[in-house]
């Protein structure tokens, strides 16, 4: 799969920008502010309907604008699919495939697949817990783009159980009447059964995934390892089937419930677990040196990489300002190991950026125009 033609409109720093593409490496280069990692970034939204760099859509409408569009014509063996995403910050994004508006912005997931190298990946070696569990379910809805609509049905309930607890909180320490809290029970059974189902997603993938990211992180520093995926649950115990883990996390909010009620929060569930990186036998967090962090980062997206490969469509893979942040040892090793992708496009600040093995196109970037060199 690759992408032949991105053209964004209204998007970041571009008002209009129109961008073949082709099979194998393509490297933007330009000084840092012109605008590389807004193309590759807008790749890479249309993968997983958000951006490696902010929280929200706003940023993403160019200054004056009241929308931006993403469209890309993609390619997966003799299928082509144009896929384009309607970005309205404050209203609802809207999408298309092939033309028609009959479709929600979920449904394109799937269709463009990506993986991402940028500096903000050291985040899920050094950063909070939910770094980690961004990773892990980006990952897990590449895989299945079904389990977008389960993340999304686990997120409202969340929230609706979230104001009762709140209110009842807040109802407490006021000395209030006590609230009904009967449908508290009912919110329990629709957390868990979401939740069961992203954590049994979760638990597979990180299964799969292990001795992926323990071969990568060789692959860039021989002799380093071994590294380890280890899961942390809010909910106790070891249970792996779903069912399992729905009477695990009902178990697990019962036993919580008298605490949750004084703190106004949800206290047990996938939004509160954590993934612990283990490197030889200390976490990776507070032990590893900074260059170790970034191996450890580079492995879990090579690994990532290679897992969507094994079954069956090859991602976009995407190298955003990530060279200079490397030593020589690392850059090479990287570079060879990326270089027969299907699609590589890469962002530098100069051509000395882009390793030698890295053989394509070159874009030049500067002053809102994208040149092909």
């Amino acid at each position: 799969m690759h992408v032949t033609h991105l053209s964004l409109a209204d998007f970041r720093s571009y008002a209009r920008v129109e961008v073949p593409l082709d099979p194998g490496v393509t490297a933007f280069v330009g000084p840092n502010g012109q605008g590389k990692t807004n193309l590759v970034e807008a790749v890479g939204y249309l993968a997983t309907l958000g951006s490696h760099r902010v929280s929200s859509d706003a940023p993403l409408v160019r200054v004056g604008a009241d929308r931006a569009i993403v469209r890309a014509q993609v390619r997966q063996g003799d299928r082509q699919q144009l896929v384009e995403l309607e970005l309205n910050p404050g209203r609802a994004n809207r999408a298309r495939i092939n033309r028609s508006s009959q479709v929600r912005p979920r449904d394109v997931l799937g269709i463009v697949r990506t993986v991402l190298f940028a500096p903000e990946d050291l985040a899920l070696v050094k950063g909070d817990p939910g770094e980690r569990r961004r990773f892990l379910d980006e990952l897990i809805t590449a895989r299945s783009p079904r389990m977008a609509g389960v993340r999304s049905d686990y997120d409202r309930v969340l929230k609706q159980r979230n104001t009762l607890l709140k209110s009842a909180a807040l109802a407490r320490r006021h000395g209030g009447r006590s609230m009904d809290l009967s449908t508290l029970d009912v919110w329990d059974q629709h957390l868990a059964r979401a939740g069961a189902e992203v954590l049994a997603q979760r638990l597979e993938l990180i299964s799969a995934l292990q001795p992926l990211a323990d071969k990568a992180y060789e692959q860039l520093a021989p002799g380093g390892g071994p590294v380890a995926l280890e899961y942390k649950p809010s909910s106790p115990g070891d249970a792996h089937t779903r069912e399992a883990l729905f009477e695990q996390l009902m178990a697990a909010l019962a036993e919580a419930r008298k605490q949750e009620i004084e703190r106004g929060v949800t206290l047990v569930g996938p939004h509160r677990d954590d993934l612990t990186l283990m490197l030889g036998e200390m976490p990776a967090k507070g032990y590893a040196s900074h260059g170790e962090s970034w191996s450890y980062a580079l492995a879990l997206r090579l690994a990532s990489y290679d897992l969507l490969r094994a079954e069956g469509n090859e991602p976009v893979l995407i190298l955003d300002d990530v060279f200079a942040e490397l030593d020589t040892r690392r850059r090479e090793r990287l570079a060879e190991l990326v270089a027969p992708g299907e699609q590589v496009l890469v962002t530098a600040a100069v051509d000395d950026d882009v390793p030698h093995v890295l053989v394509g196109a070159r874009y030049t970037v500067a002053d809102g125009t994208v040149e092909r060199a």
